[in-house]
């Protein structure tokens, strides 16, 4: 593993940053609920409503618990390398947990599918472009012939210069929606030193090398950008 995702994968098991995990991804991330709904609806145009998701970066939960209040037929597959988050997002889910099948590991050790669609949602920037393009093709392997994969996660300009500014409105984001300034400091520290940031043009190339066809950008909000593709 890079050491960049390693750094936040052991965050992801200390206790007490999972205690307050549910927190975080709201006050970083503009319109969080949005992108769950829109995420939804963009399976929705072609899964049946019986559909079983696979749900790369499970943990937490916050995505496969909107999904599971929005569709009732829905079941999922729920991979992420951090079990305290894997529990967290059992917790989250609450009467919808046993729908949840969750597995604690990568995209090596999600079951074979096919599946009727894929989400990845603020997880992929963890990975070097390399881990990326092949993450998301062992995705797309599990998927049926012209199934939806949603990703989203970090995304914007990568220039000298530009980098840092997007970085700073990342934090001046965070700290408008009621962060504490220190923390945030840490927090544009740690994902300026240890994610492996790409361009939004990268990151849709990534998509496509990986075998997606059709792929639409269809969420942008600051730092982040969001992705549909098709297997």
């Amino acid at each position: 593993m890079a050491e960049g995702a390693q750094h936040f994968l052991d965050s992801f098991k200390d206790p007490e940053a999972v205690a307050h995990y549910t927190e975080g991804p709201k006050r970083f991330v503009p319109g969080l609920d949005g992108l769950h709904r829109m995420t939804g609806l963009l399976l929705a145009e072609r899964v049946p409503a019986d559909a079983h998701i696979l749900v790369l970066g499970a943990g937490g939960g916050s995505e496969m618990k909107a999904m599971a209040d929005a569709y009732p037929g829905w079941r999922f597959t729920g991979v992420d390398p951090a079990g305290p988050m894997l529990d967290l997002a059992a917790k989250v889910m609450g009467a919808n947990a046993h729908r949840a099948e969750l597995v604690e590991g990568y995209i090596d050790d999600a079951p074979a599918g096919p599946f009727d669609g894929a989400t990845c949602l603020l997880t992929l920037h963890f990975l070097e472009t390399e881990e990326r393009i092949r993450t998301a093709g062992e995705i797309s392997k599990r998927l049926k012939p012209g199934a939806p994969f949603v990703a989203a996660h970090g995304s914007f300009p990568q220039e000298a210069g530009e980098r840092d500014r997007w970085l700073d409105r990342y934090a001046s984001y965070a700290i408008a929606s009621g962060g504490n300034p220190e923390q945030v400091a840490k927090g544009r520290e740690a994902v300026a030193t240890h994610v492996a940031m790409l361009s939004p043009e990268a990151d849709e190339e990534v998509l496509r090398t990986a075998g997606f066809t059709g792929v639409e950008q269809f969420y942008a909000a600051f730092t982040w950008r969001g992705w549909v593709g098709y297997a």
